[in-house]
């Protein structure tokens, strides 16, 4: 059998390995030792386990060091680590960040600029984004709040299908600021993205999906 190499528990420079224990590298007398297809084998000698994991060309990984005696597991380790790097990599790549986009209006905005803002908002709450509306007052605008306050509910009630008020308007200084939160999470928004990107991709490619289960059915005599 291949000793496939990894590091043991160990002191260097202030840091513990978190890589498990496994084969000639487990110090105990006997373990509990689970097989390679998660069936319980039992308390056994760390002998007899070493000569299972090398007849059935497998690792024995110590999962559970604090159990008394410690758990134990044949299985091949090198794969075990590739899987989980890549469930890890997968992970990551899915992960949903919180993200506050921004949109400045001005209390007496033209009515295409308010279109075109409000197009920018829309596109934020599909995607799954905050969006902090903030309104700004110049001069003598800043003694008609009421301004500010009726264009960020004529923008609540324009998107509300998309989204919701999150903070209510409120005055900050020169500016009166309210967020908006998506009724789509971010996770939900990106695999949606996904779907769609994938299905551009495909059309680009070829013939759709159902003209070509179609052409592949056999014709009826």
């Amino acid at each position: 059998m291949a000793v496939r190499q990894a590091a043991a528990w160990c002191y260097r420079g202030g840091s513990i390995s978190a890589e498990p224990r496994i084969n000639d590298r487990i110090r105990v007398p006997e373990v509990r030792l689970v097989g390679p297809s998660g069936e319980q084998v039992g308390i056994v000698p760390l002998a007899k386990a070493l000569e299972l994991a090398q007849e059935y060309d497998l690792d024995l990984v110590e999962v559970a060091a604090n159990a008394r005696p410690p758990v134990c597991k044949l299985m091949d380790y090198g794969k075990f680590k590739y899987e989980s790097a890549m469930k890890a990599r997968e992970a990551r790549k899915n992960q949903a960040h919180t993200v506050i986009k921004e949109m400045k209006l001005r209390p007496k905005i033209d009515p295409h600029d308010y279109d075109t803002k409000k197009g920018h908002v829309v596109r934020f709450l599909k995607q799954g984004d905050k969006v902090k509306i903030t309104i700004m007052f110049r001069g003598r605008e800043q003694s008609r709040p009421e301004l500010g306050y009726r264009l960020l509910q004529r923008l609540a009630e324009d998107v509300q299908e998309l989204g919701f008020v999150e903070s209510n308007p409120k005055q900050d200084g020169r500016n009166m600021i309210m967020v908006l939160g998506p009724h789509k999470k971010k996770t939900e928004a990106m695999a949606e993205a996904r779907e769609a990107q994938a299905a551009r991709k495909a059309e680009r490619q070829g013939v759709p999906a159902e003209q070509e289960q179609s052409a592949e059915e056999p014709a009826e005599a």
